[in-house]
């Protein structure tokens, strides 16, 4: 085969671009099968940039603003580059009740982080969630797959600095 011509993207490089490549020959004659390629491809890449989107939509022959609509309609796709760790942090009524706006202020002003935010340096993606089910150890923060309980202001950029 060829060598395809790609876009130039930081993220993104030439074993990176051969192996999307295959994703979408291999799905190609599957209709509907973009929600799978949108996966695959974001799990090589990392995230879904618009080059990337618009490489899929033309290797699928799909209009661009249909892939970009899946892309952007369903919360497991991300365009924006994430972080190496994700900070989930628990607003239910428990979590609020014992502070964790504080603790969540506490991250936003240490690392210049917006909530569904990465910061500069990708160490962290910071998401807000409505109950991790952990009420008991409230207030609760996931970071990947740890969860920490009784998460003060105090205590909390301690828990993250092991995070690198």
């Amino acid at each position: 085969m060829a060598q395809k011509h790609h876009p130039h993207h930081a993220d993104i490089n030439e074993d990176m671009w051969s192996q999307i490549d295959a994703v979408i020959d291999a799905h190609r004659t599957i209709s509907g099968a973009v929600i799978a390629v949108l996966r695959e491809c974001q799990t090589i890449a990392g995230y879904l940039p618009v080059v990337l989107l618009d490489h899929i939509s033309r290797g699928l022959n799909l209009p661009s603003s249909s892939v970009f609509g899946v892309a952007s309609f369903y919360s497991l796709f991300s365009m924006e580059p994430k972080g190496r760790h994700t900070i989930k942090m628990c607003l239910g009524t428990a979590c609020y009740v014992k502070g964790i706006k504080e603790a969540l202020s506490r991250i936003e002003n240490e690392y210049h982080l917006k909530e569904g935010g990465t910061t500069d340096d990708r160490r962290f993606s910071l998401e807000a969630v409505r109950c991790l089910g952990a009420c008991g150890l409230a207030p609760v923060m996931v970071v990947d797959q740890d969860t920490h309980g009784a998460v003060s202001s105090d205590k909390v950029l301690n828990l993250l600095e092991k995070y690198t």
